[in-house]
């Protein structure tokens, strides 16, 4: 993703990207001879020398932390590859740290800008399928195909595995249409090839209002030819199945219909939904997700302002139920001091937003075994 990132910020027509930090030699060697880049190998040493507006940091997980700290702290504007840590407190602490000293923040779900995807919010918005009651989140792929595990992708503490990389997306996915879940039950994460992480998570998720959802994903099928997710949802007066390429929608005969719409099925193609982008590589969400992050870092708006939410509290709240599926699956109880709006203070009040950061970090790698 770094890679890819570079390349489309390359193209922007407001962008001049200043310099690349990487730990490969080869890579810098590479974009130095070709490019004429200003490269490093430590990061702390681009963040004072580079003159930086912004960064774009797309490195394995377990790093994030400090990566994301240290380019706050600088003032510097934040975009970061999901997810944004391994552990919710420090999550939340980044949240509370990026509105003290007032950067912009977004973490890479690149499928909220999937056209198809926002539409089925557009709908759930309009309540065209009236009270939803299910949601069955799916996400398929052919990442782990034999067993080996020589790399940060095969270990879940570096930030590897099923959960972190693929059942992610599903969860920010549902939690963008209808809000965190309250409680997780029945939780499994399976090995299929994988020895040091999980090739598969399965477990049920309960809303507020008494809707559930199923959570279903694989990276380790063949079936499937690359990373896909669907969404289906079933409401009281139709039914919505959504997908990179396409919305479904069935609406009954008493539904409440968009205009544009009838009763009976519908369907909506990504192709007509999607507006044009300045540069396109691996899919259009990627260089629109850029997009959006480059004009509110431009403008020094937060996210609230431009009408997306992928800023580190929707990224948190994302962090928050993966760390109740780990316990959920580990047999261990949620930390009754982390809420799905941040880290409580000992008499239920409002998050911790004064602790300091390593005190945050201790804490939540304490919490978690590590």
């Amino acid at each position: 993703m770094g890679l890819s990132h570079l390349a489309m910020l390359r193209a922007h027509p407001e962008v001049e990207v200043a310099a690349v930090c990487d730990s490969a030699k080869y890579i810098l060697d590479v974009l130095e001879k070709y490019t004429g880049l200003r490269t490093y190998t430590d990061y702390e040493l681009m963040l004072d020398e580079a003159s930086l507006d912004a960064v774009i940091i797309a490195t394995p997980t377990g790093t994030h932390f400090k990566m994301v700290e240290q380019a706050i702290r600088r003032r510097l504007h934040v975009f970061c590859e999901k997810p944004l840590t391994l552990n919710p407190y420090d999550s939340w602490a980044l949240v509370a740290l990026s509105k003290e000293y007032g950067v912009v923040s977004q973490v890479g779900y690149h499928n909220r800008f999937v056209a198809a995807f926002g539409e089925a919010k557009n709908l759930l918005d309009f309540e065209a399928i009236g009270r939803p009651t299910h949601i069955l989140a799916e996400s398929y792929g052919p990442v782990v195909l034999q067993a080996k595990g020589a790399t940060w992708r095969h270990r879940r503490e570096s930030g590897g595995g099923c959960l972190y990389d693929y059942a992610a997306h599903t969860i920010d996915l549902i939690s963008w249409y209808f809000g965190p879940p309250v409680s997780v039950a029945g939780t499994f994460c399976g090995h299929i090839f994988s020895e040091n992480t999980e090739d598969e998570v399965y477990s049920t998720l309960h809303f507020e209002g008494g809707k559930s959802a199923q959570l279903s994903v694989n990276w380790s099928d063949e079936s499937y030819r690359k990373m896909t997710t669907k969404i289906t949802i079933w409401g009281t007066e139709g039914r919505i199945a959504v997908d990179r390429q396409e919305c479904q929608i069935y609406l009954r005969e008493t539904a409440k219909v968009p205009e544009g719409y009838e009763p009976g099925w519908n369907v909506r193609y990504t192709t007509d939904l999607t507006g044009p982008v300045w540069f396109y590589l691996r899919g259009e969400e990627y260089s629109a997700e850029l997009d959006q992050f480059v004009r509110s870092a431009a403008a020094g708006l937060g996210l609230s302002e431009t009408g997306h939410q992928n800023s580190f509290a929707s990224s948190a709240v994302a962090d928050s139920v993966i760390d109740m599926l780990i316990r959920d699956a580990d047999g261990s109880q949620t930390d009754p001091n982390l809420s799905l709006s941040g880290p409580l203070a000992m008499d239920g009040s409002h998050p911790r937003r004064k602790w300091p950061m390593g005190k945050l970090s201790r804490r939540s790698a304490d919490n978690r075994g590590n």
